[in-house]
């Protein structure tokens, strides 16, 4: 079968998926240099120590001086799925109710191929933009083991897999979303506003006592908010949440096969 509607959006986006990439890991090379001059500041574990709400609120926990607690606090915890959210979640709410608005999906829908086909393509295009940024992020990370921040290679590889699976998940939600919307803004800010919850579930469920129980329904938790970088990811996380993909996947073909296309 044809992927030349993969190939296409992959080759105008292109442009931003290596400036991303190539931003993140000039970033990454940076904390990572930075890392022997803050090692042995004890007044940064007094940060998370004494004002933990406003830490987890960061991603931040634990001891900031340790190459984990390092590592988390200023990017698995944060910066590096937001990035690759933005990647996922802007494509997803974009590649079919975005398309559908301005009137060029009604154009690839007329070409010889299914509508489910056509709706793969673009899943499969969103998950292959989740990968880029977290794979530079681990490369760069790799080299931190010059700058006295040794990780292990097997936690970093898991915690890389988490960031590809959370950012796929809540694509694939956008995506669901636009193909029953029809409305790139509904999708967009849905999907946006319930990442963003899922992120305060997790990261303040250590420090709000009620918040807790909660953070078992927070893709975040069971990816890049369980201590992953230190202890791996479980097997068990990666099915649940290959199966949430499947089912979001699985709405998604239908509402589009509904959807009403201009």
């Amino acid at each position: 079968m044809s992927t030349d509607v993969a190939l296409l959006d992959l080759r105008l986006r292109r442009r931003s998926l290596i400036g991303y990439s190539l931003g993140m890991a000039l970033y990454v090379f940076v904390i990572v240099a930075l890392y022997p001059t803050f090692k042995n500041d004890t007044s940064l574990n007094q940060f998370t120590e004494k004002s933990s709400t406003v830490a987890a609120l960061f991603g931040a926990s634990g001891p900031l001086t340790s190459p984990t607690g390092w590592l988390n606090a200023n990017l698995y915890g944060n910066f590096v799925p937001l990035i690759v959210l933005m990647m996922t979640i802007g494509y997803g709410a974009s590649a079919l109710a975005g398309q559908n608005e301005d009137g060029t999906l009604g154009v690839l829908a007329s070409a010889p191929v299914s509508r489910r086909w056509l709706l793969l393509q673009k899943f499969a295009t969103m998950c292959l933009l989740a990968i880029p940024v977290a794979v530079a992020t681990m490369l760069v990370v790799l080299v931190g083991r010059a700058f006295d921040l040794p990780v292990g290679y097997g936690h970093l590889v898991a915690i890389t897999v988490g960031v590809v699976l959370l950012g796929i998940v809540f694509g694939a939600l956008a995506l669901a979303l636009g193909a029953a919307t029809g409305s790139r803004g509904s999708a967009l800010g849905i999907s946006s506003g319930i990442a963003a919850v899922c992120y305060l579930l997790s990261s303040l469920a250590a420090s709000v006592h009620w918040i807790r129980p909660a953070r078992f329904g927070s893709p975040f938790y069971w990816t890049v908010g369980n201590g992953q970088l230190a202890n791996g990811l479980g097997v068990g996380s990666v099915v649940a949440l290959v199966l949430v993909i499947l089912v979001l996947l699985a709405i998604a073909v239908r509402a589009f096969d509904r959807l009403d296309i201009r």
